[in-house]
């Protein structure tokens, strides 16, 4: 049986009941880069700019961390930890959240590069070292293996829910474009690409948490896998 089944009409249900918590805590942090950077560029000029693109870079990763911990929040059906609980939960792990998807960018890079279908199994098969990491409390270096261990015996399953939930998110664009497209340039792609981003990126949490957790138990209930993750799946108090 797929484990997998319906992950993705789940995954859209959970974020449907929980949506203004899923996107306030994206806006926040959107919000929030853009004025430092904003502010660090009016500052110090081309500097800023540079010290604001990494600082957007840091950004990514705290809302990776920060959504994943809020999907695992509101699985029991209701929301526990405010968006300011949130980002304390996972303040700690963002560093290594960092490292692990710098790292793991990295080596699907050189994979697409290479024949494009080694980039495509990493990118399948390191695709929970976020949730590892978050939920799991598995080491930054350690969630790579974790991540391929619990994806092994599923990698097709895995990597056609991805592409099923990149079309869903081509066709999200292109009619946001649409709908968008009476404004100026500068102001549609900017525009775009902050409301694209704030609403996909909880939609790619709920996918990938849920996942984490369906695969992480079928490993469980599967004699003689090691699947790398905590048998125990209970919510942290």
């Amino acid at each position: 049986m797929n484990p997998l089944s319906g992950v993705l009409s789940e995954a859209w249900d959970l974020y449907r009941r929980h949506a203004v918590h899923f996107l306030l805590i994206s806006f926040v942090i959107y919000l929030a880069v853009a004025v430092v950077s904003a502010i660090l560029t009016a500052v110090l000029g081309g500097f800023g700019t540079f010290l604001g693109q990494i600082l957007s870079v840091f950004g990514m990763f705290l809302l990776q961390a920060a959504l994943v911990k809020a999907v695992q929040d509101v699985r029991d059906g209701r929301v526990d930890l405010t968006v300011s609980r949130t980002m304390e939960a996972v303040t700690p792990v963002v560093a290594g959240v960092a490292l692990a998807s710098i790292l793991a960018s990295i080596a699907i890079g050189i994979g697409l590069i290479l024949l494009i279908v080694p980039g495509l199994i990493l990118a399948t098969y390191l695709s929970l070292i976020v949730p590892f990491i978050v939920v799991g409390g598995v080491p930054p270096l350690s969630s790579f293996g974790a991540s391929w261990r619990t994806v092994t015996g599923y990698g097709w399953h895995v990597f056609g829910t991805y592409v099923v939930t990149f079309l869903v998110l081509i066709v999200a664009n292109i009619v946001l474009s649409v709908i968008l497209l009476a404004l100026p340039g500068a102001a549609r792609t900017f525009l775009s690409q902050v409301i694209s981003g704030t609403l996909v990126a909880p939609f790619i949490a709920c996918v990938v948490t849920l996942i984490y957790f369906r695969l992480t138990a079928a490993h469980a209930e599967t004699p003689g896998q090691d699947s790398g993750a905590p048998v125990e799946l209970n919510r942290p108090s």
